[in-house]
């Protein structure tokens, strides 16, 4: 079975990796940092070392198949280059490429498989499913990493108390402090070393797309995500509630005050099953390599 006709299991994730890796020389592999449970964070660069923007996804367990997506891209790319055919070698010559496919492997494999895949986190993470019977959203310590990037964190963690959120769950947790956990921090050090000059959040669902944060939202992200919206046919939105704070999006344009983006892939209900990844990555591709030169 091919990796993009089931849900993706670290194990499963790591071997497609090291494949690409083996495959296409031009595609470098770093290890940004381990998960809580010490599952590697995987970026894989392709293309201008000078400049860069990033693209990363699986902040949250059930939404496992933007780390499909993000995979399938990534392995285009690399195909088009070694073959000369495409845009991407062009593309990818004046800015390159930091792809995350997946920051929460813990979240995931729990989604996917259950809690037995948490090892010593396998009875808090059972405990916290009795509190809500949901899909699972969080890391194995129970913390929503996108709530738990250091933007608006008290206006966040405020909001989470006023909805009964009290303590780490399965999701919606933005944790004791922010960056309190190794899959953020992982992230924010990739944008330390890096610098990318621009990122994109992978998310599912809505076929939205959200670009603004505060007051260092830059003039030009608004053309960026006009151009996004034109041709992947998703929808502006401005965040609310819960979402409006705490995310990687949100911290980057508060930090660098350079373009950041959401990108809610899809419709339905979370998790989205695997047999709508050719549909999502077909509508969604044209946009996709905007972003690579945005």
């Amino acid at each position: 079975m091919s990796f993009y006709e089931s849900p993706p299991r670290f194990c499963a994730l790591e071997e497609k990796l090291t494949q690409l890796v083996h495959i296409y020389p031009m595609l470098r592999r770093v290890t940004l940092g381990k998960s809580f449970l010490g599952r590697s964070i995987s970026g894989m660069l392709l293309g201008n070392s000078q400049r860069r923007n990033f693209m990363a996804g699986a902040f949250h367990g059930q939404e496992w198949l933007t780390a499909s997506l993000l995979v399938r891209f990534l392995e285009d790319l690399c195909h088009e280059i070694q073959s000369g055919e495409g845009p991407a070698s062009e593309l990818l010559a004046q800015k390159g490429l930091l792809i995350i496919p997946m920051v929460n492997p813990d979240g995931c494999e729990i989604a996917i498989c259950g809690p037995k895949t948490a090892g010593k986190q396998q009875h808090a993470v059972e405990q916290m499913m009795t509190q809500d019977s949901r899909s699972w959203q969080a890391n194995a310590r129970g913390v929503d990493l996108n709530h738990n990037f250091d933007a608006g964190f008290s206006l966040c963690r405020e909001m989470e108390l006023k909805q009964g959120i009290l303590c780490p769950g399965p999701r919606q947790h933005g944790g004791p402090f922010p960056h309190s956990e190794p899959e953020t921090q992982a992230v924010v050090r990739a944008c330390e070393t890096y610098c990318p000059d621009c990122i994109f959040a992978f998310h599912s669902q809505g076929e939205e797309l959200f670009y603004q944060y505060g007051n260092h939202t830059p003039k030009e992200s608004e053309a960026i995500a006009r151009q996004i919206a034109k041709l992947s046919g998703y929808e502006l939105k401005k965040q609310s509630g819960l979402a409006s704070h705490g995310g990687w999006k949100d911290w980057f344009i508060d930090t660098y005050h350079r373009p950041g983006f959401t990108i809610e892939i899809g419709k339905g209900v979370n998790p989205l099953p695997i047999e709508s990844l050719p549909d999502i990555y077909r509508k969604l591709k044209p946009a996709m390599y905007v972003m690579c030169g945005a």
